[in-house]
């Protein structure tokens, strides 16, 4: 069987533990990922979970390989203007694309199809070639604007996944409310998983 391949971008929202938890996941069940990483996502990464991520793709690549050895998933990492990368166009398209998480500015610029970079051009090409688009906001409250973005994006087809981790699990670390969410998105991506026990199941 032929790797899936999924295109996850990661930017500038709180919220990256979600995104690289997604990345481990990914490679986990064999996936081919070509990952996005937005220059703001650095800060964050910096800021929230003291990671220094490395800014050439070459360099990011090797290091989430070393963060992430064993298994059977393969990656690629472009860089932000990487315009030949096979996500900027339809006939390279990935079966999927998630933003995890997902800023407002990046959800805004993707409503309007503003593709002024590869995160943003790889999203236009998601939603004309009718791919899953999974967008992962952290955000709140939400202005009245951002619900009309993410409206937009809804009725193109966009999945809004907002990072809002249930509590029926009885989660007892950080580490499983980052599951939650992560379980969500991967049951979008028609991925097995068992990160969390689902509603009625036994604890």
């Amino acid at each position: 069987m032929p790797e899936r391949t999924v295109t996850l971008a990661l930017t500038g929202a709180s919220g990256l533990a979600y995104g690289l938890r997604l990345l481990e996941c990914l490679l986990a069940q064999g996936a081919h990922v070509r990952l996005l990483v937005s220059q703001a996502a650095h800060v964050v990464a910096a800021q929230e979970l003291q990671l220094t991520l490395p800014a050439r793709p070459a360099e990011l690549d090797a290091w989430l390989r070393n963060r992430y050895p064993g298994h059977s998933g393969s990656l690629s990492v472009y860089g932000r203007e990487d315009w030949f990368a096979p996500v900027a166009s339809g006939s390279g398209a990935s079966e999927s694309m998630v933003v995890c998480p997902c800023s407002m500015g990046t959800l805004a610029a993707i409503a309007q199809g503003l593709s002024d970079n590869l995160i943003e051009r790889a999203a236009d090409v998601a939603i004309k070639e009718g791919r899953k688009l999974i967008l992962v906001p952290r955000e709140t409250p939400f202005s009245a604007l951002h619900l009309e973005n993410m409206l937009k994006l809804s009725r193109l087809g966009a999945v809004i996944l907002a990072a809002n981790p249930g509590f029926y699990h009885h989660p007892q670390r950080i580490e499983d409310l980052i599951d939650f969410i992560v379980a969500r998105i991967l049951d979008q991506l028609g991925m097995q998983n068992e990160l969390v026990p689902r509603w009625g199941e036994a604890q």
